[in-house]
């Protein structure tokens, strides 16, 4: 504990050396000068809590919130001084507010220490003194050797020392890291791999040297030094040599490693992080009321403080005979006594802040964020997937999408690669039937002929099925040690797997063509032309990175020539091409790529003995180093990749998901821009984007690529925003490439942002995935500030992802990185309509009217009890009963609103999705507008005033109401002016709802049929525990008054028929697109006031006013209002939304 202190307060940093030194098996120096490093243990921990700090680390986190600290400084000052109501009615709303969200936290906790504790105790095999000792995974230390069987797990961050394999090697699945599913081949050194018993692996004498951790997966740098016969042999180790924590062996039957990063140092937990802090755009709204609520209360109460002083000026008010003033009270400071009555009224009036808001919109959006899982037209049946919720806190966030910033490949395309055609030494190939045709010719040869191939065909089929890192798997084997085996029936037991689609595109290619990748056991690759084996020996491989575009293998020939077989980008392969048909095959690629095909140049080098004595020199030199790796290994690697002689150029197809173009045009029409952002060339992607619908045929399509200086690049953004400004054409479409772009975000970003807000589509291709997110940064940070969302399946847009107020992530074949960085993820692009315009549809108006209504509830709440305050002198008597005054946000008025934030609809779901232009409607946050807001603040105060000068004009001067001839007194007139106010806010929301369920039946009717009867029970039992019980009798005599009745029901209906009327007009007037598609929805037999407020049997809450307003404005004409919408799509008949819980038919409403 002291040194996590220590380490906590920057004393003792764990690690003092930018290098870390392990000694396998913990073989320290025994010298007495050695001090060992200290390590984590190998305990992950994901959980938050403890049992010690949980109460005060959830307390400071949740009084963090403004709302839960104003109520908690509200409750002390009701204990310290001496205030018109109870501490209880503070501090009980608080209590369940912050009890409630304790234990919701606390459950969370709960279950991530259970997953910790299953994860730390599993059981592991660890050598120890000289036998394989079984003990727990967070037992596991630096320096300790670990064996791990087939299918097992790796419990820590291990360098691979031997498996049972001769030659060191095994393959594992990084699928819980990363996603990818295909096999990778990790390697032993050779001084490590003879140890393939415990024996002798305790007489191995070895150290690890290496960098510290880091959270980079594919990156690890170190060496080993291992002592034979006192010679010390250093070995490179790379990420091919280390074992990440969480993934698993595969084919292999065990092996053995040393750990060097354990617990929450290993790579898997440092990828651990928190979701950035999103917060939604009506977050910040109800943010923005709070403020203003808050200042209409301290405004309430200083001038109630003002006015009671005002109103003291005179003596028989300040010290009336019924109330006279002790000493102490007139020796008091008036400065202390003018604060006392300000906090008393700041209490008294402190109800206008609603608490419980907190809670109700956290459980809207916890249980709201389920209807997306449970929608089965988010289902994707083929793969088995649904949609997810990472992040149920944005959901709102889905109606406010402005721009959509999304990936290509894997997105919208499949990412299943298909060999369509290549280019050999200048020459078009097409692949028919299996075979390799030159463009022009037809496959007219027989079935089972085995064409010839001339000699640069050969060797360029033999580079695409060499230059790869693909591996094979056996359904009936364990290992690949007699993988080289005859080709007859091979194809029925092998299966290619590979992190690339377009890698396992073209070996599949070049085996149906008859030149067949056989396998590779860590040394030698065999493939086998039409039959004939030929076995080529492995020594380097030049891994692939996103600087180079580029990857390469140097292989020794079965004639022993050393060789380079090298593929990649054609702008990373073209410009170092010493020989071949070079503009031919250039042209070709251009070709390929209007198509919308994915190019890649294949090349060789062949070494002469001096230069590959070099190359093998560099390499291992710059392999080995400590400092500066990548940039060494960057530096040889372009001394090797030069003087490049052209093979040729492969195009293969990327398929367009289903419904792509559908679902780019509904976006288009719902008012939503379209920006697709990819790595791909310029010509392929532009033609994907016209095929996809991204760019119309009839599109200006404006170009900014390949400007190589600042000037040129301003020069070509003024040209093109001429062009914009002349051109009388109604759409345009940029395309940028990311060299274009650096230059434009440079110096000239405003003119760049003028332009790209100009165009209706705009397309970056070439781009980095740091530059995907300062993209959408960009137009994030505009003045505008729109809402972004960015979608994409790969690790390479989990940086746009994060960057976007919302990110989803496709569930594709390039891993899991994006889905687990997402806020949301679907499996395919199509979902994203639904996703939109139904979910975030009705997600933002059902909070968006839960929190004007939650405002509009509170403000008819506190006001009766503000206007008391001129009838009562100021005293700070209060006007509701302290219990009423606890209960009213937290059970009579919460569940109405509750219910109806979870299944509200305006429309029918094939509605929205038919119509896309209905999601203009709510865009810019339109219902939390400030002139929303203050529609129904004044609402609000209207409805208060109603409810007091009403109560108090029809009961106030009248001393025969109640039945037993008594007087009312003063809670008869409170708990009046309550009645009628549960009655009418709840009403309100009635009127407000659009489609109703049994559920929202039980909640209403029952929510005052609950008020009832508890004023029932309260007031007509003499309850024991209550000190004091003011309200004994009141209720039921109340109720026994004819005129309450009489009353109760004049003001509910002052108060709502004028919004009744309000709405009609609004509705025959000045419709908006929804109403109209109501009316478009309900015409068949169902009248256009019905449609407000109709019920799931048919039965409508508005019949009665209904025939009124007809009497007065005439029969409505749906059919008149139909015709104003366009109708050019069909509604989507295989919705089967879990959403559509009414009973209702599509006809009704």
């Amino acid at each position: 504990m002291l040194r996590w202190i220590r380490q906590q307060l920057g004393f003792d940093p764990p690690h003092q050396s930018e290098t870390r030194t392990v000694y396998i098996a913990n073989r320290f120096p025994e010298h007495g000068h050695y001090v060992p490093q200290k390590f984590a243990d190998n305990r992950i921990i994901s959980s938050k809590y403890t049992v010690w700090n949980f109460v005060p680390k959830n307390l400071f986190e949740q009084f963090r919130r403004i709302a839960n600290f104003y109520f908690l400084i509200i409750f002390l000052v009701q204990l310290m001084i001496d205030t018109p109501t109870s501490p209880i009615t503070s501090g009980l709303p608080l209590f369940f507010v912050i009890t409630v969200t304790a234990i919701k936290q606390g459950y969370e906790d709960w279950l991530r220490h259970k997953a910790d504790n299953e994860v730390n105790g599993a059981p592991v095999y660890v050598v120890r003194s000289g036998s394989l000792v079984q003990t727990k995974s967070k037992n596991i230390r630096v320096g300790d050797i670990v064996r791990v069987a087939k299918d097992e797990t790796f419990p820590a961050d291990l360098v691979l020392l031997s498996s049972d394999r001769e030659d060191g090697t095994c393959h594992i699945t990084t699928a819980s890291l990363d996603g990818e599913t295909n096999l990778k081949t990790h390697f032993a050194v050779p001084e490590t791999a003879v140890a393939q018993s415990v024996s002798r692996l305790e007489a191995l004498v070895a150290i690890i040297e290496c960098q510290q951790p880091e959270a980079d997966l594919y990156r690890f740098v170190g060496r080993i030094t291992a002592t034979q016969q006192e010679e010390e042999i250093v070995r490179p180790l790379g990420s091919e040599n280390l074992l990440l924590r969480g993934a698993r062996l595969k084919n292999t039957k065990e092996i053995f490693g040393v750990a060097v990063y354990t617990g929450m140092e290993a790579k898997m937990a440092l990828n651990y992080k928190c979701k950035s802090q999103k917060r939604s755009a009506v977050e910040k709204s109800m943010n923005t009321f709070l403020l203003i609520y808050l200042g209409i209360l301290l405004f309430e109460a200083v001038l109630s403080t003002i006015l009671k002083y005002a109103w003291q000026a005179e003596s028989k008010w300040d010290e009336p005979w019924y109330n006279q003033k002790t000493e102490q009270d007139r020796n008091s400071s008036k400065i202390l006594r003018f604060i006392s009555d300000f906090l008393a009224f700041l209490v008294l009036y402190n109800f206008i802040i609603p608490i419980s808001l907190y809670v109700t919109v956290e459980m809207q959006k916890f249980l709201g964020s389920f209807f997306i899982g449970w929608d089965l037209d988010l289902y994707h049946e083929e793969t088995d997937q649904k949609a997810q919720v990472n992040t149920s806190d944005l959901n709102e966030e889905l109606g406010q999408v402005e721009y959509v910033f999304t990936d290509k490949t894997g997105t919208l395309t499949e990412n299943e690669m298909q060999f369509r055609e290549c280019s050999i030494n200048g020459i078009k190939y097409h692949e028919i039937n299996g075979k390799l045709v030159p463009e022009g010719m037809t496959d007219d040869s027989p079935d089972g002929y085995l064409p010839r191939l001339s000699g640069e065909e050969e060797l360029f089929l033999k580079a695409v099925s060499l230059c790869h890192t693909v591996q094979i798997s056996y359904d009936q084997t364990d290992g690949l040690e007699d993988s080289f085996r005859p080709a007859n029936g091979m194809s029925s037991q092998m299966e290619y797997y590979a992190s690339s689609p377009d890698e396992k595109a073209l070996v599949e290619a070049t085996k149906r063509i008859g030149v067949t990748f056989a396998g590779s056991n860590g040394e030698n690759m065999e493939i086998k032309t039409f039959g004939r084996s030929e076995k080529y020996k492995l020594l380097h491989v030049l891994e692939f990175d996103a600087n180079r575009r580029r990857m390469s293998v140097i292989l020794q020939t079965p004639s022993g020539e050393k060789v380079l077989f090298t593929k990649g980008a054609e702008s990373s392969i073209l410009p170092f091409i010493r020989s071949g048909e070079i503009e031919k095959t250039r042209v070709h690629v251009d070709e390929f790529a209007l198509k919308g095909l994915r190019t890649l140049v294949v090349a060789c080098r062949h070494f002469t003995p001096e230069e590959y004595q070099e190359v093998d020199r560099r390499l291992h030199e710059a392999r080995t180093a400590l400092q500066q790796r990548e940039e060494r290994l960057a530096e040889v690697f372009s001394f090797i990749e030069k003087d490049l002689e052209l093979l040729g150029a492969t195009g293969v197809e990327d398929k367009l998901q289903e419904k792509v173009q559908e679902t780019i045009e509904s976006l288009r029409l719902a008012g939503i821009k379209v920006w697709v952002l990819t790595g791909d060339k310029h010509e392929t992607a532009v033609s994907v984007s016209l095929s996809c619908g991204h760019f119309h045929r009839t599109m200006n399509i404006l170009e900014l690529v390949q400007q190589k200086s600042d000037n040129e690049c301003a020069e070509q953004l003024r040209r093109l925003a001429r062009r914009i400004k002349d051109d009388h054409v109604i759409q345009h479409g940029l395309v940028v490439d990311g060299a274009s772009l650096s230059l434009a975000l440079r110096e000239h970003e405003k003119l760049f942002m003028d332009i790209c807000r100009s165009c209706s589509a705009v397309l970056c291709c070439r781009m980095a995935p740091l530059q995907k997110a300062k993209v959408v940064r960009l137009i994030k940070t505009s003045p505008e500030k729109p809402i972004t969302l960015a979608i994409g399946d790969g690790a390479n847009d989990v940086s746009m992802i994060q960057e976007a107020h919302v990110g989803i992530g496709i569930m594709g074949k390039e891993g899991r990185q994006a889905v687990r960085n997402s806020d949301y993820a679907i499996a395919r692009f199509r979902f994203l309509s639904k996703l939109l315009l139904v979910h975030g549809h009705f997600y933002y108006i059902r909070i968006a009217n839960l929190v004007q209504y939650f405002f509009y509830k509170n403000v008819c709440f506190i006001t009766p009890q503000f206007l008391y305050q001129f009838v009562c002198l100021f005293s700070q008597q209060t006007l509701y009963d302290s219990v009423y005054l606890t209960l009213y946000n937290i059970s009579f008025t919460s569940l109405p609103i509750l219910v109806y934030s979870l299944f509200e609809q305006l429309v029918h779901p094939h509605v929205l999705q038919s119509k896309p232009a209905l999601y203009r409607d709510i865009s810019k946050n339109s219902l939390l507008s400030f002139k929303t807001f203050l529609y129904w603040t004044l609402l609000g105060f209207s409805h208060a005033l109603v409810f007091f000068f009403g109560s108090y004009l029809l009961m106030g001067e009248d001393t025969s109401l109640m039945g037993n001839g008594k007087m009312f007194g003063n809670w008869t007139f409170g708990t009046l002016v309550f009645t009628v106010m549960v009655i009418t806010v709840t009403l309100k929301l009635a009127l407000e709802t659009h489609f109703w369920t049994w559920m929202n039946h039980f909640v209403t009717w029952g929510s005052i049929a609950f008020y009832f009867i508890f004023s029932l029970f309260y007031g007509g039992i003499i309850w024991p525990f209550l000190h004091t019980q003011d309200m004994y009798f009141v209720f039921v005599q109340l109720l026994s008054s004819g005129s309450a009745w009489f009353a109760i029901i004049i003001i509910v209906i002052i108060c709502l028929f004028p919004d009744v009327i309000k709405k009609v007009l609004y509705r025959h007037v000045e419709p908006t697109s929804t109403q109209k598609a109501q009316l478009t929805e309900t015409y068949k037999g169902i009248k256009c006031l019905d449609a407000m407020c109709c019920f799931s049997d048919g039965e409508t809450a508005c019949a009665p006013v209904g025939r009124i307003m007809e009497r007065m404005m005439g029969r409505c004409n749906p059919s008149r209002l139909r015709r104003l919408w366009s109708d050019p799509d069909p509604f989507n008949s295989n919705d089967r939304s879990i959403l559509t819980l009414s009973p209702m038919e599509a006809t009704s409403c």
